[in-house]
């Protein structure tokens, strides 16, 4: 049995959620935002696990939509991952928040021969793209929402994923919220888990010092060899990347190697 995998809250946005009881016949009010805050740890304690996201946002009638009609045929089956969830044996890719997809469908119509499961947290960018990859035609591609670091955990056997892709990750910059960058020792520790022996994980990042804090995790993890890679062909230019190239930062593309 499947099921969608991109859980739709109550959008109190939406006039035709029944949850929404908001008298919209008197005087606007200006909506105030408050700026989110990042909790602050005492000192000496370590969460069992600490995320390396925010929640952010609404979802519109068009998100609502688009995961509704498209999100059934790109989801996955109930219970632990299986390969099978794109009917046939190839080559399995990962990608870890794939934002708005771009990568993700280009890999997919790149490598007709892979198959690829892209992750995000944020619903909008998965929603649309489910309409990009409908457009693409490409069905090589599967979509999931959640905690990646949650999903390999409970849901992904030893030495499943050919490669897994990391492409301008939230770099966390203040030194105080470094626990909070994805590539961790703890996290590497399951990458190595998942990946098949002689895989590899892609990076690539516009801050100078996220690739720098990389270089340095690998370096102190046994199961790992990092080196500075040219920028894959395949991948658009858009998005995070353009962004960075027209601020003047330099794109750094790392590849991390799994040791036997």
């Amino acid at each position: 049995m499947s099921h969608d995998p991109i859980d739709l809250p109550s959008d109190p946005s939406d006039p035709s959620d029944p949850s929404d009881l908001t008298d919209v016949t008197g005087p606007a009010r200006p909506i105030r935002r408050k700026e989110h805050q990042v909790p602050e740890l005492p000192a000496g304690v370590t969460p069992a696990r600490v995320r390396t996201f925010v929640r952010r946002g609404r979802l519109s009638s068009l998100t609502r939509d688009r995961v509704e009609r498209l999100g059934p045929a790109r989801s996955l089956p109930e219970g632990r991952f299986d390969a099978a969830a794109f009917g046939r044996t190839a080559p399995l890719v990962l990608e870890i928040g794939c934002g708005h997809g771009h990568a993700a469908i280009a890999y997919a119509a790149a490598f007709p021969e892979h198959d690829i499961l892209a992750m995000d947290v944020h619903t909008p960018g998965l929603a649309r793209m489910l309409a990009d990859a409908d457009d693409a035609g490409v069905p090589n591609l599967r979509v999931e929402i959640g905690d990646a670091v949650l999903f390999l955990e409970q849901q992904v056997s030893d030495a499943t994923f050919e490669a897994v892709h990391l492409f301008f990750p939230d770099p966390w910059r203040k030194q105080k919220h470094t626990k909070r960058r994805f590539v961790s020792p703890g996290n590497l520790d399951l990458l190595a888990r998942v990946l098949k022996p002689g895989g590899h994980v892609l990076v690539a990042t516009d801050q100078d010092f996220y690739a720098e804090h990389v270089l340095a995790e690998v370096a102190a993890h046994p199961r790992f060899e990092a080196r500075r890679v040219e920028r894959p062909a395949w991948r658009p230019g858009d998005g995070f990347e353009a962004k960075g190239i027209a601020a003047g930062r330099n794109i750094n593309e790392l590849r991390l190697d799994l040791l036997p």
